[in-house]
């Protein structure tokens, strides 16, 4: 099942994300998808937000992963310079440890994620409009999804 929710605020996406944060676990991994702009990295601000994170969350466009703790470890990864390459950066080590994993870019380390994470995908609909898309692979995420949109 595919769950679709609109938002209408940055202040939206910050509330999204929190509620998000409050139900992840060691391990869980989300991908995100979405164009420049559409609010991937403010979206990932929220969940380190949410899980205790206190220092400065921006994208790691240039050094590919960022860690930072809370609650929970985060593992930040923005693979988007990574097209086209096969490296390995030790997936399974990021993907399979005690932190959270969000993937900005995901498509294009398609065959290195794990098969069970929540997708999701941010389309801007205008100014501060989006359009938030969760498809869950797994019954991890699937009841995730549950709890949070039914």
């Amino acid at each position: 099942m595919i769950y679709e929710q609109t938002i209408n605020s940055e202040q939206e996406t910050e509330m999204l994300a929190l509620q998000i944060a409050d139900q992840l676990k060691p391990a869980d991994v989300l991908t995100l998808e979405g164009d420049l702009g559409a609010g991937k990295t403010t979206f990932t601000k929220s969940v380190a937000k949410g899980l205790g994170i206190t220092r400065n969350v921006n994208s790691p466009t240039f050094t590919i992963l960022k860690q930072y703790e809370g609650r929970l470890p985060l593992n930040h990864l923005d693979v988007y310079r990574l097209e086209g390459t096969d490296e390995d950066l030790g997936w399974d080590e990021l993907f399979y440890g005690d932190a959270v994993s969000i993937i900005e870019w995901a498509h294009l380390i398609e065959e290195d994620l794990p098969p069970e994470r929540l997708a999701i995908q941010i389309k801007r609909l205008g100014e501060d409009k989006r359009m938030f898309t969760f498809e869950p692979f797994g019954k991890r995420y699937e009841q995730l999804c549950e709890e949070l949109f039914e």
